[in-house]
């Protein structure tokens, strides 16, 4: 039995150590975040993060642009003219993503929880000078739109969420969170992270309902954020982040015009989620777009600004409804 227990003793002694002094894959041809961007491109220093952003057009209403998960400011680049002759515009990469800072280490709030890209998005909105905006949120993104409004509800004029994915489990479980966040969890989850340059690709032709579109170029600008240093490991730490937010509880406080726009194949966040949102946010507008999948304003781009257009009008929020062509 002394030599069982013995055992046991060194099984879970090597289980503890093992993972700290293993040597780890290098992450190859990875450069700071800065190098990989376009002319376009602007970086702030906002709560300890340097955020990469991109702006368009000016004056009245402002219109901020979050994007899904995976994605980055890239993913609005067939909308943003549009958007620009409306009013100021401004895309930002999440932290987790694009081209934004990776902290590894911080003091006070987590910058990858939801409260904090809460806190973000409004201090990049002072930062530009825009006290009240359109929050347009995609996927993952219309949740964080959805929490701006309901913490800071002066500071929107209008929500247009666009295929959400909302109270989608609420992230990891509290213990399973714990329990990643272990020394050894936090040095082995990037290499876990790293398999999402080989899924990557299969994840985006699911979100499409014609994989034909999805060319090579819009792949390689997908992909380019996976050439920023510590990007596996910023990936990891926005896991680790996500919790409940509550805010599937509380769509009914919704206070602003909201607009829900989704498509008849969505296989990421089906459609009959999105209907049964809108039917919870009182007086919300829903929108079902026809042969598209989870990327409406990638895939369908007109039909998703006709779209946006037409609610934005109805709401005094633009004078025209008659977008230019993207």
């Amino acid at each position: 039995m002394a030599a069982v227990g013995i055992a046991v003793g060194l099984l879970v002694v090597f289980l503890a150590v093992a993972p700290l002094v293993v040597p780890l894959p290098p992450l190859r041809e990875t450069v700071p975040p800065e190098e990989l961007a376009d002319p376009n491109s602007r970086f702030v220093r906002l709560n300890g993060v340097q955020v990469h952003y991109k702006t368009a057009g000016s004056g009245k209403p402002g219109f901020v642009l979050l994007h899904g998960f995976g994605a980055s400011t890239f993913s609005w680049r067939e909308v943003v003219p549009a958007f620009a002759e409306w009013g100021t515009t401004v895309g930002f990469d999440r932290p987790g993503f694009g081209l934004t800072e990776r902290p590894l280490a911080w003091t006070g709030e987590n910058p990858y929880a939801a409260q904090s890209q809460v806190a973000l998005t409004l201090g990049l909105m002072d930062s530009l000078g825009i006290d009240k905006a359109v929050l347009v949120g995609h996927s993952a993104g219309g949740e964080i739109a959805l929490l701006t409004a309901l913490i800071h509800p002066e500071r929107v004029a209008a929500l247009v969420l666009v295929a959400p994915a909302v109270g989608a489990g609420g992230g990891l479980p509290a213990w399973l969170r714990s329990l990643l966040a272990t020394p050894q969890a936090r040095r082995l989850g990037p290499l876990l992270v790293r398999r999402i340059r080989d899924q990557g690709r299969t994840i985006l032709q699911q979100s499409w309902h014609d994989p034909h579109l999805l060319t090579p170029e819009v792949i390689a600008g997908y992909e380019i954020p996976l050439r920023a240093e510590n990007w596996d490991r910023g990936l990891w730490e926005f896991t680790l982040a996500a919790g409940p937010t509550g805010v599937s509880d509380r769509l009914a406080e919704i206070r602003v015009p909201t607009l829900v726009v989704t498509c008849d194949d969505d296989r990421i966040v089906p459609m009959q989620r999105a209907a049964e949102l809108a039917n919870t946010v009182p007086d919300a507008e829903l929108v079902v777009l026809a042969a598209c999948g989870h990327l409406p304003h990638e895939e369908r781009p007109q039909a998703f600004l006709d779209a946006v257009a037409s609610f934005l009008a109805r709401h005094g929020l633009i004078s025209t409804a008659e977008p230019s062509d993207p």
